[in-house]
């Protein structure tokens, strides 16, 4: 890979990393709920399931598409239907005072990681990412855009869950924090419209 390609690879990385999306919007309303601290593991999830995925996908799981093209549309519902469900859950979140010590829990990292496999915005980045910058699809060229996701991802994803805690400050009354919870709620059921219509 080229310098050049290297840092076009870079700012794709962290432009598609910190746009909002399904994992920064359910950060964002982690870091509000839980805190810096207590989102941690799902903030890690995020950075290492996807770096696992871009390289399990440049491996040969993008085949599985061409092979298979219903295998798409099958992701396709279940992201869906599994984001329509996230966003209830978000949008239902009970207040920090009033949730007891099972009903108030951030993601973990392995729901996070395997949320990777259901989240249209993260199969996209991974598809693009291998078919532009790993088209040879050889190992090193693989490795090298998971690596480079892996290191671009976390910080751009700590921004969102810093955002996120900062607004609690904010959401002090369970009014306040209700109406940022449906907010964040039908914002992420906004950002399926771009995979419902494509």
């Amino acid at each position: 890979m080229t310098h050049d390609l290297l840092l076009a690879l870079v700012a794709f990385a962290f432009i598609s990393s910190i746009a909002p999306g399904p994992n920064n919007l359910m950060l964002m309303a982690s870091g509000a709920n839980f805190g810096f601290r207590r989102t941690v593991p799902h903030m890690l999830g995020i950075g290492i399931g996807f770096t696992v995925m871009v390289i399990l996908v440049g491996a040969g799981l993008i085949g599985i598409f061409d092979a298979v093209p219903v295998t798409h549309q099958v992701l396709k519902v279940v992201s869906i239907l599994y984001l329509l469900w996230l966003a209830w859950k978000i949008a239902h979140a009970a207040p920090p005072a009033d949730r007891s010590e099972t009903a108030g829990r951030p993601m973990t990292f392995l729901q996070a990681a395997a949320f990777q496999w259901v989240n249209p915005k993260a199969w996209t980045m991974a598809l693009t990412a291998i078919a532009v910058y790993a088209p040879d699809r050889s190992l090193w060229a693989i490795l090298l855009v998971g690596l480079t996701f892996g290191l671009v991802n976390l910080p751009s994803v700590s921004t969102w869950t810093v955002l996120g805690q900062q607004l609690r400050r904010f959401l002090t009354s369970p009014a306040r924090l209700r109406v940022f919870n449906w907010t964040m709620a039908a914002l992420l059921v906004a950002s399926l419209l771009p995979v419902v219509y494509h």
